[in-house]
Order: C-alpha cells, then sequence, then structure tokens
C-alpha cells in the first residue's frame, strides 16, 4: 500500500548482492553492444519505489534505460560496456538490496510471510485494545481505567516493535538518505499517537489513543498484504508462462549420439529430438516426422494442430502423439515463449499520463502534509493554548490524509486490466498502452497476416520458363512473410544454379544472385524494370525482366467481419492500409464492409499516413503483422499484432493477441474503455475522501482512531473497485464513452 525500502531484514533475506562480475555474467547481450541486467529488488512496493529506483539507476554511466516492474519485483537495466555498471551497489545504497532475478524460482514469498505475521500481531493487539477501550469510554472507575490503559500500552508496544517495523524501517531507510516516503507521516503519526497515550496513562489522564496507533497499523497492513495479493495473480500468471519450457532437451550430434543440453545452450541449428509427449523447448522448423501440437499457448486454440516437415513450432507448444525432430531457429531467450513472458512482465511498466500524475502527487505529499500537521498543531495552540489537544489533532491530520488511495489509483487498474487481458489471450506490452487504446477514435487494419487467416496459397502461376517456381521457391525460404512462405511450400526441386548475396527488402522482395543473375522476388513495380505497366502483384525477375508471375488466396481471419461490425457500432472508424495490389484489397474491404483503404503502400507510405492522422489530431489504433508493419506500429498511437507475426513486429506493437479470432481487437478495446473509467473512479473517490476528511480533521472533529479507520478504508475501497473490472463485458458507464458497444444481459 506505501512505499517501504527493505531494511537490514530483508537484505539478510536476499543474501549477498551479485558482483559487477557476476551481473556481467548473467546479462543478455541484445545486440549492437547493448546488453540487459535482470535484478529482482524485493522492496519494490510503490510508485515512490519506482521513482527512486529507476532515477538512481539511469544515472549510472553508460545506462542507457532503467524499468522496474512492480508485481515481479523485476528492475531490467540496459546498458553499453565491457563491463557492468555497479547496479546492485546502487541500489543497496539507496536502500533496496537486490540479487540476480530467476524467473523460474517457485520459492515461498517471504515478503507475504512477514506480512501475515505482523497483520497477525497487530490484529490480535487491536481487538484487544478496543474491547480493553469499550470499558474505559464507558466510564470505568480511575483504578480499572488505569489498568485497561497499561495493558493496552503493553500490547501496543508488542505491536509497534513487532508489526510497526515494516513502516518504521522503511521511514529511517529513507530519512538516513536525506529522502521523503508515504511511511515517514505514518511513522511519525503512530509514534506521536502512541507516545502522547503514554505521557496521558502516566499522567492519569482519562483517555489514550493506543487503539489508533494500533489499529493504524492493522488496517495499513491489511492493504498492504491485498496489495501484494493482487499483485501475486499477475506474477502467477508470469510463472504459469515460465513453467510452460522445459528444462533442457535430447539434441542430436553429427554422428547420430546424442546429448542432453540444459535449454540454455541450445543454439539455432541444432537437431532436437522430440518425444511424444514433449515440450518444445525453442523455436524451431520440423526437419523429420508429423505429430500433433497442443498450440494454445501460441493460438489460444485448444484443436491440435498437424505438424510435418517443413512446420514451423514455437517454444511452449506440446508434441502430443508422434515423435519429431526439429531444427531450432532461435535460442531459448529469443523465442516465442521468452517473448511471452518479458511481455507479461512489462504489462506495468509503462509510464501513463494518469501514473505520472499520481506519481507527482504522491511525491508532493509528504511535504504538504506535514506542513498542515504543523500549521494546523500552531493553529490549535494559539487558538486555544492547550498543547494536548493541538499535538493530538496535528497526530489525527498527519494519519488520515495518508494518499495511500491515490497512490494505488492507477497500478491496481493495470495490474487488473493486464491479468484480465490475459485471461482473453491478449498479452499487454506496455501498461501505458492500456490508457493510450481507450482514447481512440479509429482502427488501422494491415491485409495479409491481419484480417487475413496469413496462410496463403499459391493458386496461379503465369511462367515464361519452366524453372521459374523453383527458382521463387528458393528465395522464398529466406522470408518469413506469408506469400514466401506459400511459395516455398509449394515450390520444388532446387536452381540451377546456388543462391548468393540474398537481401530482403521490407516491403518489396527478395534479391539474390545465382549464375551470374540478378533475381527478385516480390513487388512488381520493384522487380520488373517497368512492372507498372507489365505485371501486378507478386513477380519473378531476372536482372530486370519478368519471368514469372503468382497469384495466392487467403481467407479473411476468423470473426474478423463481427469484429468490424463491433467496432464500427462503438463508433470507431475504420481504414485499411495494405501493401497488396488494388485489386485484392478492395476485395478484402468489400468483403468486411470497410470503406476506405489505400493499397500498393511501402513500409513509409503506411507511417506517413498513419503520422498524417495523428496531425489531425485523430488517435489511431494500427492492427499489423510481419517485417513491413513495423514501422507503423511503432508510429501509431497504439498498436497491435497478433501471435503469428514477425519477431520485429510483435516486438513494436503494443498488445499481442495469441487467438485467431480477430474479436480481440474490440475486447481490448472494451476492457481499456473499462479501465480509464475505474482509474477516473479510483482519482475521484481519493480526491473526495482527502477534500471531506483533511478540513473534518483540521477541525478537530476526529481522533486519532477514525482517522486511521477512515483511511485505512479508503485505501481498500479503491482496491475493491479496482476489481469490478470484468473482460469483455462492458458496464453502462463504458457504452457511454462508445455508445454503440452492445451490453451483454445480465
Amino acid at each position: 500500500m506505501t512505499c517501504c525500502a527493505p531494511g537490514a531484514e530483508a537484505a539478510a533475506e536476499i543474501g549477498r548482492p551479485p558482483s559487477r562480475e557476476e551481473t556481467f555474467l548473467a546479462s543478455r547481450d541484445l545486440g549492437g553492444g547493448l546488453r540487459q541486467s535482470d535484478l529482482s529488488v524485493p522492496g519494490v512496493h510503490c510508485a515512490a519505489c519506482i521513482r527512486n529506483v529507476e532515477s538512481a539507476l539511469s544515472r549510472l554511466p553508460f545506462v542507457e534505460h532503467a524499468r522496474v516492474n512492480l508485481s515481479t519485483k523485476r528492475v531490467a537495466v540496459k546498458w553499453r560496456g565491457d563491463a557492468a555498471p555497479p547496479i546492485a551497489e546502487t541500489l543497496a545504497g539507496i536502500g533496496y538490496p537486490a540479487h540476480l532475478f530467476e524467473a523460474d524460482e517457485d520459492t515461498a514469498d517471504p515478503e507475504l510471510s512477514r506480512l501475515v505475521r505482523a497483520l497477525a500481531v497487530a490484529g490480535f493487539a487491536a481487538m484487544n485494545i478496543m474491547l480493553l477501550s469499550v470499558s474505559v469510554w464507558s466510564g470505568a472507575e480511575a483504578e480499572t481505567r488505569q489498568a485497561f490503559h497499561w495493558i493496552s500500552a503493553a500490547l501496543a508496544l508488542v505491536c509497534l516493535l513487532y508489526s510497526g517495523r515494516i513502516f518504521f524501517l522503511s521511514a529511517w531507510g529513507v530519512l538516513r538518505r536525506r529522502r521523503t516516503n508515504m511511511d515517514v507521516p505514518i511513522s511519525i503519526g503512530v509514534v506521536l499517537a502512541f507516545g502522547l497515550s503514554l505521557y496521558d496513562t502516566i499522567h492519569n489522564g482519562r483517555h489514550a489513543y493506543f487503539d489508533a496507533a494500533t489499529s493504524l497499523i492493522f488496517f495499513l497492513l491489511i492493504g498492504r498484504a491485498l496489495d501484494h495479493l493482487m499483485r501475486e495473480k499477475a506474477r502467477t500468471a508470469v510463472r504459469a508462462l515460465v513453467r510452460l519450457a522445459p528444462r533442457g532437451a535430447v539434441v542430436l550430434r553429427a554422428d547420430g549420439g546424442r546429448d542432453f543440453l540444459p535449454v540454455d545452450e541450445i543454439e539455432p541449428g541444432m537437431r532436437i529430438a522430440l518425444a511424444a509427449g514433449d515440450r518444445v523447448p525453442v523455436d524451431g522448423v520440423v526437419e523429420e516426422g508429423a505429430s500433433d501440437l497442443d498450440c494454445a499457448i501460441a493460438t489460444g486454440e485448444s484443436a491440435p494442430r498437424r505438424a510435418g516437415i517443413g512446420s514451423a513450432v514455437t517454444a511452449g507448444t506440446l508434441n502430443l502423439t508422434g515423435p519429431l525432430v526439429i531444427a531450432a531457429t532461435a535460442r531459448a531467450d529469443g523465442s516465442f515463449l521468452a517473448e511471452m513472458i518479458r511481455l507479461m512482465e512489462a504489462a506495468e511498466g509503462g509510464r501513463a499520463q494518469y501514473r505520472r500524475l499520481a506519481d507527482r502527487a504522491a511525491q508532493l505529499y509528504s511535504p504538504v502534509v506535514h506542513a498542515t500537521a504543523f500549521l494546523t498543531f500552531l493553529g490549535w495552540m494559539a487558538a486555544t493554548g492547550d498543547w494536548h489537544r493541538a499535538i493530538t489533532i496535528a497526530i489525527a491530520v498527519l494519519i488520515i490524509t495518508c494518499p495511500c488511495a491515490l497512490g494505488l489509483a492507477v497500478p491496481i487498474v493495470q495490474v487488473v486490466a493486464a491479468r484480465r487481458l490475459f485471461e482473453s489471450g491478449i498479452m499487454v506490452k506496455d501498461g501505458s498502452g492500456i490508457e493510450r487504446l481507450a482514447e481512440i477514435g479509429m482502427v488501422v487494419f494491415d491485409k495479409t497476416g491481419t484480417l487475413t487467416s496469413g496462410q496463403p496459397r499459391l493458386v496461379g502461376t503465369e511462367s515464361l520458363e519452366p524453372d521459374a517456381l523453383a527458382i521463387a521457391a528458393a528465395l522464398a525460404v529466406h522470408s518469413s512473410h506469408p506469400l514466401s512462405r506459400a511459395l516455398a511450400a509449394a515450390g520444388g526441386g532446387a536452381p540451377a544454379a546456388p543462391l548468393s548475396d540474398v537481401i530482403e527488402q521490407p516491403g518489396l522482395g527478395i534479391e539474390a544472385k545465382a549464375a551470374g543473375a540478378t533475381y527478385r522476388l516480390g513487388r512488381a513495380a520493384w522487380a520488373v524494370a517497368d512492372g507498372g505497366t507489365q505485371a501486378a502483384g507478386t513477380v519473378l525477375s531476372r536482372d530486370g525482366r519478368l519471368v514469372a508471375r503468382f497469384s495466392f488466396e487467403d481467407a479473411p481471419r476468423r470473426d474478423a467481419r463481427a469484429a468490424v461490425e463491433t467496432l464500427r457500432r462503438a463508433g470507431l472508424e475504420m481504414t485499411i492500409l495494405s501493401g497488396d495490389g488494388v485489386g485484392a484489397v478492395s476485395q478484402m474491404a468489400r468483403r468486411l464492409g470497410i470503406a476506405d483503404f489505400a493499397a500498393g503502400l511501402l513500409p513509409a507510405g503506411k507511417v506517413e499516413r498513419l503520422a498524417g492522422l495523428s496531425a489531425q489530431g485523430r488517435k489511431a489504433l494500427m492492427v499489423g503483422d510481419g517485417l513491413n508493419d513495423a514501422p507503423a506500429l511503432a508510429a501509431a498511437h497504439v498498436s497491435m499484432a497478433p501471435a503469428t507475426a514477425a519477431d520485429i513486429g510483435r516486438n513494436a506493437a503494443d498488445f499481442v493477441f495469441l487467438h485467431e479470432s480477430l474479436n480481440a481487437v474490440p475486447s481490448a478495446h472494451v476492457v481499456a474503455l473499462e479501465a480509464g473509467r475505474l482509474v477516473r473512479q479510483n482519482f475521484a473517490l481519493a480526491i473526495l475522501y482527502n477534500a471531506i476528511a483533511l478540513p473534518i480533521a483540521i477541525g478537530g472533529y476526529v481522533t486519532p482512531l477514525i482517522a486511521a479507520l477512515a483511511m485505512s478504508v479508503s485505501s481498500i475501497i479503491v482496491v475493491a473497485n479496482a476489481l469490478r473490472l470484468r473482460p469483455g463485458k462492458p458496464s453502462k458507464e463504458a457504452v457511454a464513452l462508445a455508445p454503440r458497444y452492445p451490453v451483454p444481459a445480465e
């Protein structure tokens, strides 16, 4: 619920921080001289913690990027150089001891255990002090009242020393580094309430507020435990994906021998033997055998998919019926499953507008509250001259104005929304994407692989030479474009001479040399010297002369028309931006009922169209797949790609949907609208609470006990409000934002 540096206790739990050499050895090479180190930081609890960690690491030399994931307590640091920066040392220096992140750790949660133990002690103390207070407030005799006060003092002291240390260690950790956080005023309020109550007990006072101190700790711990459990749900989803990856695989040697290698040691090109019942360890291509695969992790479909020679397989899929030999095409950390895990972990990482607003508010909180409480004390001293009453009211102000609800308003909703989307088969790469998706006014679709299934088949060949199809197929195997895959599957034999200098031009095609000639496969205007008049669609050329013309057929993606119709009823405009020919694009647009489209666009043309929309103030969702869509996905206000998209396309998108159905687009939009509504509600609840509570506390109408109850209840209300989010079921409020979304019957 509140910010908390782990302090000495947490440091002892996580052990010795890694050295710079250990950090370097555990880092991942991202290419281009860039490396990434992942560390676990158990002490990260809130937006203030994230800000402290990211700002400290970003100031280190050679560090280009630092991002904290609150759910997994993980910090990802991207840096350059031959030696790792002092990441662990820096984190320990600001009060956040860290250790190397292990994604497959499946141990008990020490933080939750610590919270539960502290909560039990605080609950026991608070309930018993409450029972004793009933007699005191009912008019017990002086001797009985005094005895109950001393018993309450003993119980409260145990509560403060054991349960309150979670807040005290945090406050001390930041104060000694000349910083502040939400736990500082909480600690001051608790200590002052206990000290004032102890003073009254020693001097036989009629009232004491031991119940306020213990109840504040108790309710704060309830809120923090609820927050921790919510984030644990998100961590559970990540761990479920991690468990799908096998520990190792049987690798076939060139001499026919077999070695069992850990999955991290498998390199591209290695041949892997899979028995029925084995999970695929890394992305690959089937070289021998045929089998049924459970591909639910990649497609969201429960029906098995048949795989044979040449079929691509993704990490995490389950081999069901027969033995296979596959050739690895990626390392474990670059496979589809690893990318899905990274997407899930990154869901909270974005800095959306709402979240930045909450961060700034939380940053201003401590000085404002301290000043308000001090001015309240001075005002009541000047008005009454009663220091006891003045300090009691100042304590109530300190306690009641804790902005836990404000700090939780955005991150809790983002955690719940990311979880709901994950349950619907939609991965969120950036938490800020949820906010941006709620702002869109139109949807821009690519055609091939997005509106269509992405599995076209060759239906016609007009060839001027007998070996044209074989040459085209040999060129096509070097590309992941859907049309290239269709050509590679349809082609047979091999070209007369081996290919060399193979280059793929995104959005244009593939070029290679063979037998002294230059072959091009792809867009006619690029491949053929006078392609604009001689040919259209996909062609093969030799030295600029037309050799063959190919035609393909690709069925619309399942539920494409239904998804388009749902988006239209929501009041969203739609258009198609495609690199395909006018005939194919216009036919698909008519079939789906989309009036606006543009065909024959290069990647730069799509980016230019999106930039034009942005200049007009129109916020668009780009839904695309493939190598040539990556620039457009990155340029759009928000973007989405299917899991079957090329790696660079998935990396550029804010959302990745695993299902074959295009209904993922309106489903994600509904969740984004709901999430935005809940964030605004949470802000309104937090602001309304403080607007009402602060004047009442300053006026002296609230005791420290009532202040503790009010502050804790406000935080719990915010968490409960976020839990109301459900996927695919827009509320009446969300429908008000998208007037024609169909509301399911209750």
